[in-house]
């Protein structure tokens, strides 16, 4: 094959990718759905906004840490986290952000729910929080005042995180609704020596911190297996049920906080991300003709496509967009532009040296690709460290950033330089050279 027919099948290669970006971008366009060949994707192609665009809830909520040892502390909150993300996700919150935090010596949990304005419905969605615990009845020293023995409860280690599954059962004499319990390995153990050191005696199951059920044991248990009873409906046994299947908190937790930001904020910020956006591209735009003349037109055109591009794979991934994320690609857009000069001084230096417009265009790529290398690198590096250290809003910030550095790659690499070698083919290149 040709060097010509090459060139043209990477042009038209181009121009489809760029069509498949603009028909992702399309506020009314296609979803995926693909059911063959033992494949089966059904998605929505839409754009994720964040919080601080879309409006939503921010829950805050705060560890007790007092019961366990500081060497478990993180482990504990990433418990708690990993739980409430579960509870939340059973709803079907479109792109939640669950993320710990330590404020002093406080250990705390963060909740953002886009798009949900009714905080009620928050609350309802994260349910009362259950802290699961089994504890063992002693009889306290001190008598009450009417001299009976006074009860009083000491922890055995046995709690939520050891809870393996839960199920609603009905009681075979009463007929009621009850929770059964099933441990995992390490809680069947526990369990095990926990029943056989007090048979004859109380044990108490605590939720919330409060007693729900305080039964005797008859005999020692080894098959891990509990049942909570009460006075459960049938709807509130099956609630407990699926907040507990989701996870059981290791340690108990308290909203402190509780914001909800509405969509008008979230509209402004959406309407001046825009227009800052297109300023700078037009800006950019202006630049690149006023000096480049028809080359730096042609960069403005790669420009847009790899906007396009990026702005698809948003919605591909997809990606949750917040003010910082847009801050990123806006950023994106100037190391895009900057290959683009690197590039156009090196095939103008060519140039000078009495090259022809072809070899200038090679010459121009091979030695500016150094530069464009080393500093996209160095970019890229600094997007995974933010990404990997930084909170919620530093990650959005490296990651639009971050994969807009290897879009521009690509576009200033492969996008620019096909286009540039048919420029070069014209009698256009030579003119912008003074």
């Amino acid at each position: 094959m040709s060097q010509n027919k090459k060139l043209w099948l990477k042009f038209i290669g181009i121009i489809f990718l760029l069509g498949l970006a603009l028909l992702v971008d399309y506020p009314k366009g296609p979803d995926i759905n693909i059911n063959r060949w033992r494949v089966n994707i059904d998605r929505k192609i839409k754009l994720h906004l964040g919080l601080d665009l879309q409006g939503g809830t921010r829950l805050v909520y705060q560890a007790d840490l007092s019961n366990i040892k500081p060497e478990e502390y993180d482990q504990a909150v990433s418990g708690v986290r990993d739980v409430l993300e579960r509870r939340v996700n059973t709803f079907g919150v479109n792109e939640p952000i669950i993320q710990t935090a330590k404020v002093g010596g406080d250990y705390r949990v963060i909740i953002e729910l886009p798009g949900i304005k009714d905080i009620k419905k928050a609350l309802d969605m994260i349910g009362e929080t259950p802290f699961l615990e089994l504890q063992e009845v002693i009889e306290a020293p001190v008598p009450t005042e009417e001299g009976k023995p006074q009860i009083g409860f000491k922890p055995t280690g046995l709690s939520g995180e050891h809870l393996k599954h839960a199920r609603v059962e009905f009681d075979q004499q009463t007929g009621k609704p009850r929770v059964a319990l099933e441990f995992d390995d390490e809680g069947k153990k526990l369990f095990a020596d926990i029943t056989k050191r007090n048979i004859g005696k109380q044990v108490a199951i605590f939720l919330d911190g409060v007693p729900i059920s305080i039964p005797t044991v008859q005999e020692e248990i080894k098959t891990g297996e509990a049942v909570i009873t009460g006075t459960f409906t049938l709807q509130e046994a099956k609630d407990l049920t699926m907040r507990l299947n989701s996870g059981a908190l290791p340690v108990p937790i308290k909203l402190i906080s509780q914001q909800n930001i509405g969509p008008t904020l979230g509209k402004i910020s959406i309407q001046k991300s825009i227009i800052a956006g297109t300023i700078g591209i037009l800006l950019v735009t202006l630049y690149m003709v006023f000096f480049y003349k028809v080359p730096g037109l042609i960069s403005s055109f790669t420009l847009f496509i790899y906007a396009s591009i990026v702005f698809a794979l948003f919605k591909l991934i997809p990606i949750t967009l917040t003010l910082a994320g847009v801050a990123g690609f806006i950023l994106s857009i100037g190391i895009a532009v900057d290959a683009s000069i690197l590039v156009f001084e090196r095939i103008k230096e060519e140039l000078r040296k009495g090259g022809t417009k072809i070899e200038a265009i090679e010459q121009g790529f091979s030695h500016a690709w150094n530069s464009i290398r080393d500093s996209n690198l160095s970019s890229l590096i600094t997007c995974v460290i933010l990404s990997w250290f930084g909170t919620s809003l530093v990650r959005g910030f490296a990651i639009t950033l971050g994969l807009g550095v290897l879009c521009s790659i690509f576009c200033s690499m492969v996008v620019l330089r096909v286009f540039l070698i048919l420029l070069g083919k014209s009698r256009i290149l030579r003119k912008f050279v003074k």
